[in-house]
C-alpha cells in the first residue's frame, strides 16, 4: 500500500508540468474526479491538518483555478497566502500574486524550496542569482521571471524551465503542507 504522500505526489506528476499561466492542459483530472480522489485518499489515510490547502494546491495543479481560489482565499494564514500567491501568479495577476506573497512573509518551506531549486538553477547562473539571491528563495523574483516569459510559446526553453521549477515548488509546498500542524 502506498503512503498518502506518494499518492498525492502521483497526482502532481500527471499530466506533466502545469502551464505558467491559466491555460488548461490535456490529461488533467476533472474537478469532480479530483475531489473524489482526494476525498478517498483522506478517508483511507486520514486527513492531514492542512487537507484543504492540499486540496487547493492540487486543484490548481489540475487547472481548476476558481475552485482552488475559493479555498485558498478563505484560509487567512501564511500557508493560505502561499497557495493564494501561487494561484494569482498563474492567473496571471502578478501584482496580486506579490501582494499575497508579502502576506506570506518568510515561509518555513522557502528554505526547502531553495535547496530543491539550487541544483535545477545551476545551469543558469543569471536566473539563479535572481531567484535565489544569497541562496534564499525569492518568491517575488520567481513572479518576475514568470512575467518575463508571459506570451512566449510553450516551446520556449525558459518557459519550459520555469514550468519545471514551478513543479518543484508545488512538490515542496505539498511536502510542507503534509507535515505542518
Amino acid at each position: 500500500m502506498f503512503s498518502l504522500s506518494t499518492e498525492l505526489h502521483a497526482l502532481i506528476t500527471q499530466p506533466g508540468p502545469a502551464a505558467l499561466g491559466p491555460e488548461s492542459r490535456p490529461g488533467t483530472l476533472a474537478l469532480a474526479d479530483l475531489n473524489r480522489a482526494l476525498d478517498e485518499l483522506f478517508r483511507r489515510h486520514g486527513a492531514p491538518a492542512k487537507a484543504e490547502l492540499i486540496r487547493a494546491l492540487l486543484l490548481l495543479w489540475h487547472d481548476h483555478h476558481d475552485a482552488s481560489h475559493t479555498i485558498s482565499q478563505s484560509i487567512e494564514n501564511p500557508d493560505g497566502s502561499l497557495v493564494h500567491g501561487i494561484l494569482h501568479r498563474r492567473e496571471p495577476d502578478y501584482w496580486n500574486s506579490k501582494y499575497w506573497f508579502r502576506r506570506v512573509g518568510p515561509h518555513p518551506c522557502f528554505a526547502a524550496l531553495a535547496q530543491r531549486a539550487t541544483p535545477l538553477l545551476a545551469s543558469d547562473p543569471k536566473l539563479a542569482a535572481q531567484i535565489l539571491p544569497r541562496g534564499a528563495w525569492d518568491a517575488f523574483a520567481f513572479v518576475d521571471a514568470v512575467e518575463a516569459v508571459a506570451g512566449k510559446p510553450v516551446t520556449d526553453a525558459r518557459s519550459q524551465f520555469l514550468r519545471s521549477l514551478q513543479q518543484a515548488e508545488t512538490e515542496v509546498v505539498l511536502d510542507y503542507l503534509l507535515t505542518a500542524q
